[in-house]
């Protein structure tokens, strides 16, 4: 089991589902932009994960990542996701994981003040600076889209 998050977060539990981006942003009733989606893939020839954390309304461009980091991924499945992170999809945080994840966040993500990010499930996030997430996930800014 990962360990508890730090107390300087502000987890907020709300009463509907934010196992998407969608909708954890219809229920904070922020831009898409503005959340934090935390995806887990994996090397294709060393099966190591690779968290992307991207914005809300980005889609990964596997290709363009994968020339970036200078192998192929693939997404992960449930199943990897849960033994990688120690969280169910749907409710992956972007740091605080049961094994040590490369991370890369979507530059896209870093115009703004303040992003939402999940806090281990389907209907917990967290608010945070891009930059505070930066240094706390030990994340590379990488246009993943």
């Amino acid at each position: 089991m990962p360990p508890s998050f730090p107390s300087w977060l502000s987890i907020k539990v709300l009463p509907v589902s934010t196992r998407t981006a969608a909708d954890a942003a219809a229920a904070l009733e922020v831009d898409l932009g503005r959340i934090a989606k935390s995806l887990i893939f994996y090397s294709v020839l060393t099966n190591n994960p690779v968290l992307i954390i991207a914005s809300g309304s980005n889609r990964v461009n596997k290709e363009k990542v994968g020339e970036y980091l200078g192998f192929k991924i693939k997404t992960a499945g449930p199943d990897y996701v849960l033994e990688i992170s120690g969280y169910p999809v749907g409710g992956v945080p972007p740091f605080n994981h049961k094994k040590p994840i490369r991370t890369l966040i979507d530059k896209d993500l870093m115009q703004y003040d303040e992003i939402w990010a999940a806090a281990g499930t389907p209907d917990s996030l967290f608010p945070i600076s891009p930059q505070k997430l930066v240094q706390v996930s030990n994340a590379e800014i990488v246009n993943v889209c």
